[in-house]
């Protein structure tokens, strides 16, 4: 089956990276992972990842720690470049070649980030694995992923989550609630459905980026995404 997409952009959490545990990574979801990831690419998609940091370092009231937010949120983003790095171990694993590139310079470990770089890397079957966020504080990494997945043309952010789409209610309080198949971006907004922060879902909206939203932890549930299965949620 022909890929429905080129081009994505995965956006991962930190905390998916958990697995069962508390804090931390797990060995057997880093290679779910690496082998979801690697089917995709098998069927000739280019793929970027933005990986989140929460489950090593996540942003913490200044009032408690004495931490001030820009160095709270300097501190997450080297958070994500852990994340990259051991998601980079895992795809190598499994025979995928990857590039870990950074919004913060660390040369030892990663490449700048450049754009025409990134997308030549794309461009010869290379995973790109965007760390660091935007560089910038006060800027989640779902603002990282919605303009990373811009300025490289993606056809789409795949947001992978521990529930199969979006819906009417929360669907581990409430029992009753739906699951949407489309929905529009309008609607996302008036209904106040929780999708990412504003700041990145209004990047998407503007750019006329779709936006799906599905279970990662389910095996080959990217690759049906991928393929044009409904899967999840799609916000357009």
């Amino acid at each position: 089956m022909l890929p429905k997409y080129n081009r994505i952009l995965l956006k991962l959490s930190g905390e998916s990276l958990m697995g069962d545990r508390s804090f931390g990574l797990d060995p057997q979801m880093l290679t779910q992972y690496a082998i979801d990831i690697k089917e995709v690419t098998d069927l000739g998609v280019q793929v970027a990842v933005v990986i989140g940091g929460g489950n090593i370092y996540r942003g913490m009231n200044e009032a408690e720690t004495g931490i001030e937010r820009a160095q709270g949120d300097y501190m997450g983003m080297l958070a994500t470049v852990i994340n990259g790095m051991a998601l980079q171990a895992s795809l190598e694993k499994v025979g995928v070649k990857t590039r870990l590139q950074s919004a913060i310079k660390m040369e030892q470990i990663a490449e700048p980030y450049i754009r025409r770089r990134a997308i030549r890397h794309l461009e010869k079957g290379r995973v790109v694995i965007f760390g660091a966020g935007t560089g910038n504080p006060y800027f989640t990494t779902d603002t990282a992923g919605s303009l990373r997945a811009i300025e490289i043309n993606a056809d789409v952010i795949l947001k992978g989550t521990r529930v199969d789409g979006i819906y009417t209610a929360d669907p581990e309080k409430n029992p009753d609630a739906t699951r949407y198949e489309t929905i529009s971006f309008s609607e996302v907004i008036a209904k106040e459905l929780k999708v990412m922060d504003m700041t990145a879902f209004t990047l998407c909206q503007e750019n006329n980026l779709p936006i799906i939203v599905f279970d990662m932890n389910k095996t080959g549930n990217l690759s049906d995404v991928v393929s044009g299965r409904n899967v999840g949620t799609l916000v357009r």
